[in-house]
C-alpha cells in the first residue's frame, strides 16, 4: 500500500469591519504555538467545504457571524506554516459587530492597516500585503510567486 503525505487544508479570514470608518480588519492573538498575531483561520475538517471551515473558524475565534466576500487567493509555500506543510485558502469577509476573542484566541483586535502589530504569524504578512494591494489599487496577488 502507498502512503502518500499530502499538506493539510487551512483557511484564514481577512474580516472587514464594516459598521467602523475605513474598514478595519480582525487580527487575533493566538494562545497556543507559534505565539503571535495571527488572521482568524484554521483547519478544515475531513467532510466540510473550505466555506463552511471558514464559517465556523470565524465564529469560533472571533464569535463573528460571518459574510463570505470572495477569495482573495490559495497560499502553499511548504515553509509557511512552521509545523508542518499546510496550504490556505484566503478569504475576504465582512462583519458588523465588534469581535470578541474565543477558542485558542487569546485577544481579538480591530486593526487598521497603518497599525498593524510586527509579530505576524505563519505567512499572514504577505497575506496582509497581497490584501492591501488588492483593497487600495486592485492589483491581485500574483499567482505562482513564492517567497
Amino acid at each position: 500500500m502507498t502512503t502518500y503525505r499530502n499538506p493539510a487544508p487551512t483557511v484564514d479570514l481577512i474580516i472587514e469591519l464594516l459598521h467602523h470608518p475605513h474598514r478595519p480588519i480582525v487580527l487575533i492573538e493566538r494562545h497556543n504555538p507559534p505565539l503571535g498575531w495571527a488572521l482568524p483561520g484554521g483547519f478544515v475538517d475531513y467532510g466540510e467545504s473550505v466555506e463552511a471551515a471558514a464559517r465556523r473558524e470565524a465564529l469560533e475565534e472571533t464569535q463573528l457571524t460571518v459574510t463570505l466576500v470572495e477569495q482573495l487567493a490559495v497560499y502553499s509555500d511548504p515553509r509557511r506554516d512552521p509545523r508542518q506543510h499546510t496550504l490556505s485558502v484566503v478569504f475576504l469577509a465582512t462583519a458588523t459587530t465588534d469581535p470578541i476573542a474565543g477558542d485558542d484566541a487569546k485577544t481579538a483586535a480591530i486593526i487598521q492597516p497603518w497599525a498593524l502589530p510586527e509579530n505576524l504569524c505563519f505567512d499572514h504578512d504577505r497575506i496582509l500585503r497581497d490584501y492591501w494591494q488588492y483593497r487600495f489599487y486592485g492589483h491581485r496577488p500574483r499567482l505562482g510567486v513564492d517567497i
